[in-house]
């Protein structure tokens, strides 16, 4: 759904205020869940949850506030606005003691309902108010007839019949008692609130309990168990409750985790420790409707630069004997998903949703979807440089192409660091050649010799290729891992100097490798740029390797 529509409100049969009615009206049990902007309350409606609580704490919180009416109520309502246009599904503001007299809760209302807010939540407490948990008990509570005057004038001030006005009671939490909660509820349900939020401080829920058994069901009771969260749903339940808001979990979840991750990042000083266990900017990019946006470009915009990936996976991979006999090496199971899964899915990550796989052996096992295909039937003849030319006489236009292997994994970071770089034709180079140098026959490193070793002066200079093959231990800077970038004028030079090189010795082109092409090319004047890198790749070449890649993934 458009963003668009999102915040014109697409057409429903009803209304969210209707279909938050009906939740306080339904005697099934509903459940809210707290949100304080609008991308967590999209994960609020994605996690299945019928409504959105809009806590006052938690959207006083976020803003660095206290919970003590420091955020005012215009802001309060920007935030919620915000919300709503990112959802669809009902919202019910923390609305504290509606900012003020009847007057503002008039306000409040016909605010609320131009922004597509269901419902509102007041409590019988005096302006400015205090958060229940701070000293609750000296707090003192609104005059009765006060705060049903503020109900009557909210109802009067709703458009939509199905807005709802819960009304909080506080009479527990101030130690008032059972008798002044009920005589309480009475009142404002007879004032025209929708329903009563009944509140309480104790770390068990008797006194809600005996609040629901005597209500009798008057009217829809909403419960707010932060404090009694030990207690089962299905007494809940069973007392004939209408909903449970979980009331600020969303908010001191978040605060956990910036915690840890800001005291790793400031104790490493660098951000591989952290990087894996966040949400990839990705999702931060699907949760803000960012694929809208891409449509709406496709549509509005003309058409532009764009990425493309090649994946070279037309080989069997022998070495791996049994596994490979009738399955390509790029379709063996990973953590329950092909090898090739993980590698479109890495290419994903960076945004690039453009992927081409080079297919030659059982090429009609490699069936993933979302990819196109380039077949490479004479897979048995030629090498990697006739497959990745196949695929480039598939492209079109003024288009980047990542090219990489199909069996080697790589963190997407790598893409980032490629994307940045200026230069027509760059690869990624792993420093930590060495930990390669005896792990089995079978494996070819792609050992590179460059301009510059790695080192704090290779950080603020271009480093480029100077060769990539078998050297002296004192030549070798490193090991290209796979992975390389040709801008669209690289590309026409790659294919220039191809159509050459077979014009010369076609067997020769049929015979090369990708490390032979980089050789080619700096041969003839060609410059490679270098992007050193650190580990953070996997090159799958027989058992062992497969195993790790489990871990890997």
């Amino acid at each position: 759904m458009s963003i668009v529509a999102q915040m014109n409100g697409a057409p429903q049969r009803e209304s969210k205020a209707a279909r938050f009615r009906a939740l306080l009206d339904s005697p099934e049990l509903a459940f809210l869940c707290e949100a304080h902007n609008g991308l967590s309350a999209r994960i609020v409606e994605e996690a299945g949850f019928p409504a959105v609580w809009a806590s006052g704490l938690s959207m006083s919180a976020a803003l660095g506030v206290r919970d003590n009416n420091e955020a005012s109520w215009t802001q309060v309502l920007e935030v919620v606005e915000f919300m709503a246009d990112a959802t669809q599904i009902p919202i019910m503001l923390d609305g504290d003691t509606g900012y003020g007299n009847f007057n503002n809760m008039r306000r409040l209302v016909a605010k609320l309902e131009s922004r597509g807010v269901a419902a509102v939540c007041i409590e019988d407490k005096l302006f400015p108010k205090t958060n229940s948990f701070i000293s609750g008990a000296q707090q003192p509570l609104a005059d009765i007839d006060e705060f049903c005057g503020k109900i009557k004038a909210g109802k009067e001030a709703q458009s939509d019949p199905a807005f709802s006005i819960v009304a909080r009671i506080e009479a527990l939490i101030a130690g008032w008692g059972l008798d002044e909660a009920l005589r309480r509820a009475e009142a404002y349900h007879g004032a025209g609130a929708d329903a009563v939020l009944i509140h309480s401080a104790k770390s068990t829920s008797e006194e809600v309990l005996a609040f629901l058994d005597a209500w009798a069901g008057r009217s829809p009771v909403v419960l707010v168990p932060t404090k009694y969260y030990t207690t089962p749903t299905h007494v809940f339940r069973d007392s004939r409750a209408s909903m449970v808001i979980w009331a600020n979990h969303l908010v001191r979840a978040s605060i956990s985790a910036m915690q840890r991750t800001a005291a790793r990042i400031a104790a490493d000083e660098h951000l591989l420790g952290v990087e894996d266990s966040l949400a990839t900017v990705g999702e931060v990019f699907r949760l803000q409707g960012a694929s809208e946006l891409e449509q709406a470009e496709r549509v509005y915009l003309p058409r532009g630069r764009r990425t493309r990936a090649v994946v070279l996976a037309a080989s069997r991979g022998r070495e791996l004997g049994a596994l490979t006999e009738t399955l390509p090496k790029a379709m063996l199971d990973v953590a329950g998903k092909p090898l090739m899964g993980h590698i479109a899915e890495t290419y994903r990550r960076a945004g690039i949703k453009d992927l081409t796989v080079v297919r030659g052996f059982a090429k009609d096992k490699i069936d993933l979807p979302g990819l196109a295909f380039v077949d490479n039937d004479d897979y048995e003849t030629n090498q990697e440089l006739e497959s990745f030319s196949r695929a480039l006489d598939t492209g079109a236009g003024d288009c980047r192409v990542i090219v990489s292997y199909g069996d080697v994994l790589f963190r997407p970071y790598v893409l980032d660091m490629l994307s940045e770089q200026s230069a027509d034709i760059a690869i990624a180079v792993d420093t930590n050649w060495k930990a390669s140098r005896n792990r089995g026959p079978e494996r070819r490193p792609d050992y590179v010799s460059c301009s510059l070793p790695n080192s704090r002066e290779a950080y603020y200079a271009d480093v480029w290729l100077a060769e990539m093959r078998e050297a002296p231990t004192a030549r070798i800077h490193g090991e290209w891992i796979g992975v390389a970038q040709f801008s669209a004028a690289g590309i026409e030079v790659v294919r220039t100097l191809v159509a050459d090189w077979r014009a010369e010795d076609e067997a020769a082109v049929l015979g090369a490798r990708m490390n032979d092409l980089f050789n080619r090319l700096v041969e003839t004047g060609h410059g490679i740029k270098v992007v050193y890198t650190t580990g953070h790749w996997l090159d799958i070449d027989d058992i062992d390797d497969l195993v790790m890649a489990g871990s890997f993934v």
